[in-house]
């Protein structure tokens, strides 16, 4: 038997697992890190705790499984995509706080590109709308604001990355700065057809080229871990963006199947094969992963999604803990005709509405914690009904079942509304860390463990199915009232 070790670098946790070859959980080691939050809209994160947390982790899931030396053959790496970091290229030091991929900051400035009429060019090439979720502009705006830093990137004394190149660097001891088309599609600076860095892109933001990681396949070579605060030696064999990774690591090899993580967010990638499809309904075309060339996926983002949760347990204080939610929720038949829009930090798609803001409709004397609760819970899967149908219109294909994974994927009563909403099969894999499971199949192909990806298919397995139980006309009128609860949030900070 041998074992992959998968690194699961999260927007609230750092996380290790190895898994053996059949994709069975062996150990896990996880941590928390600090969420810092300078003004309203603005987040971050410390890079060295980044790492710092990440390499704790990678220590304690090695040390404790107790397996022989050499028996774990490779590592894979899966990320918070579009946080941003830069860093000098010789003393490793950041020369800021990571901008997290939910910070809001340079939402002025996507106004002025939009308004200059850039929005149409930037999807054509990239895939992606003009956002501040995407690190392009995040890393215009540490150029831009932090003094000093222009001129030292432009002299190419300065490293960009988004997570993954950073953990790479700094497990390869600064020896290997690169990334995959996965993350790197994720920038704004991505040609999404060429396969490289846009030049167009870089003049417009006004990115010097001198600081871009090597873009290397997903499933591919990307140096050996040679820290000596590292536990062994092990090459990193597989790299994909935190959602990349879960849609392989769901088997989604097929145009058509499509999966849903409910994570911090929500995030539902459906893979569309070796063209990408450009959308009509503010979705987002992505590279799903370069394996033997590249493949892409139609994405839809919810900001808010087990987020929501977090927000009933610390600014509410319903709960004590996010496994509670479940059981507040069923103390109500039903959600008292209460509507919860969660968009804390505006909306993703596909809306893209970076000035809204949440809102709680429907509220009357009789409202309870439970309603509240069940209300949240009800929106994450209202926002994903809402990317299923405009995945659904974009790409021609009607679906047929909802692979889900992600925490908040543990939650029987969101899956069973899932079902409901969307009128198909919501269907729970037995290993829901797919994620990290996702990157450690990309190093697996890379370092032989697995002949193709047919050897992978057939390791994924049914939890649970979730049937519709709803009929089409209740869904239908609840989704109605949902939209119009939409319509109370958008452009709220404008007014």
């Amino acid at each position: 038997m041998s074992y992959l070790l998968a690194l699961d670098q999260g927007t609230t946790s750092s996380r290790a697992i190895v898994f053996d070859s059949s994709g069975r959980i062996v150990h896990t080691a996880q941590k928390e890190f600090t969420q810092i939050f300078p003004q309203a809209g603005w987040v971050e994160h410390d890079p060295m705790e980044i790492w710092t947390s990440q390499l704790t982790v990678a220590t304690q899931a090695l040390t404790e499984c107790k397996l022989p030396a050499g028996s774990v053959i490779a590592a894979g790496i899966t990320n918070q995509r579009e946080t941003t970091i830069l860093w000098d290229r010789k003393t490793g030091e950041p020369v800021y706080n990571a901008i997290v991929w939910q910070d809001r900051r340079t939402a002025g400035y996507c106004d002025e590109l939009r308004r200059a009429g850039a929005e149409a060019e930037v999807q054509a090439r990239t895939g992606l709308l003009l956002d501040p979720y995407f690190s392009g502009t995040k890393l215009r705006w540490i150029l831009e604001n932090v003094p000093g830093v222009r001129r030292r990137a432009e002299a190419g004394e300065l490293a960009f990355g988004t997570v993954d190149s950073w953990l790479i660097w700094n497990l390869t001891t600064g020896a290997v700065h690169a990334t995959d088309p996965s993350n790197a599609s994720r920038t704004l600076l991505f040609n999404l057809h060429t396969g490289n860095w846009d030049q167009e892109m870089l003049r417009l933001l006004g990115i010097p080229s001198q600081v871009l990681p090597e873009v290397r396949p997903s499933s591919g070579s990307f140096g050996s871990i040679a820290n000596p605060k590292f536990p062994g030696s092990m090459p990193i064999c597989g790299v994909a963006g935190d959602q990349q990774a879960a849609l392989f690591g769901q088997a989604c090899f097929q145009p058509g199947v499509t999966k849903n993580t409910y994570g911090t967010g929500c995030f539902m990638l459906m893979q569309t094969g070796k063209e990408p499809v450009a959308s009509k309904n503010r979705l987002l075309s992505t590279v799903a992963w370069d394996v033997g060339g590249r493949e892409y996926a139609l994405e839809g983002s919810v900001f808010i999604g087990g987020a929501v949760v977090q927000w009933l347990r610390d600014g509410l204080k319903l709960i004590r803990d996010s496994g509670e939610v479940e059981a507040l929720a069923a103390t109500v038949k039903d959600n008292g005709g209460v509507y919860l829009v969660p968009a804390f930090a505006g909306l993703g798609a596909p809306h893209w509405d970076a000035y809204a803001r949440g809102a709680i409709v429907g509220i009357t004397r009789g409202t309870t914690g439970g309603h509240f609760a069940r209300a949240a819970v009800e929106s994450i899967a209202f926002q994903v009904t809402d990317l299923v149908a405009a995945m659904e219109s974009d790409s021609g294909i009607r679906l047929e079942e909802l692979r889900v994974d992600g925490g908040a994927s543990r939650n029987n009563l969101l899956l069973q509304f899932q079902a409901d909403l969307l009128g198909v099969p919501v269907v729970r894999p037995s290993i829901t860390e797919t994620t990290a499971l996702g990157a450690a199949y990309l190093a697996g192909l890379a370092a032989g463990v697995y002949p193709n990806r047919d050897a992978i298919a057939r390791q994924w397995q049914v939890d649970r199915r979730f049937e519709p139980q709803m009929s089409r006309d209740q869904a239908a009128s609840m989704r109605a009232r949902w939209s119009r609860a939409v319509e109370r949030a958008l452009d709220w900070e404008k007014l």
